[in-house]
């Protein structure tokens, strides 16, 4: 299965997230779209960072309750891995085990098209083992 795929079926939609906001206003982003990363970027094509509730909670622990009224800038990681529409689930799914994320922005031509999560990985392989199951079930009663 290709990322294309799931994206067709989950939508295009990313969330992102101006370097300058805040991460209060970070915080305020994720809750309303009920999500747990954000892509930072200034024009909403190109992508500056990402940041997750796990770099909120780390940078919290760290540096305090100041960390809220800084920048985005300050706690996002500048160096994303992305994937394309063209690329094969499987092997984005060993990627997310092997640097250990959960969100993978999707590029394509150097524009931000869309995000998978590790959610979104594993309904995948749930749909392809119901279908093969359901093949092979088929395939006994004929």
């Amino acid at each position: 299965m290709l990322i294309g795929t799931i994206l067709h079926a989950k939508g295009s939609d990313v969330t992102t997230v101006s370097p300058e906001a805040t991460v209060r206003e970070l915080l305020a982003r994720l809750a309303e779209h009920n999500i747990g990363a954000v892509v930072v970027s200034s024009d909403g094509a190109t992508i500056t960072g990402i940041v997750s509730e796990r770099d909120i909670v780390r940078h919290l622990h760290d540096h305090g309750a100041g960390v809220l009224d800084g920048p985005v800038s300050a706690i996002m990681t500048a160096e994303v891995r992305t994937v394309s529409l063209n690329d094969r689930v499987d092997e984005l799914r060993k990627m997310m085990t092997t640097h250990r994320v959960r969100h993978m922005p999707v590029v394509e031509d150097g524009r931000l098209v869309g995000i998978v999560s590790i959610g979104d990985v594993v309904k995948s392989a749930i749909e392809e083992l119901e279908t093969e199951k359901a093949s092979l079930v088929d395939y006994l009663h004929r």
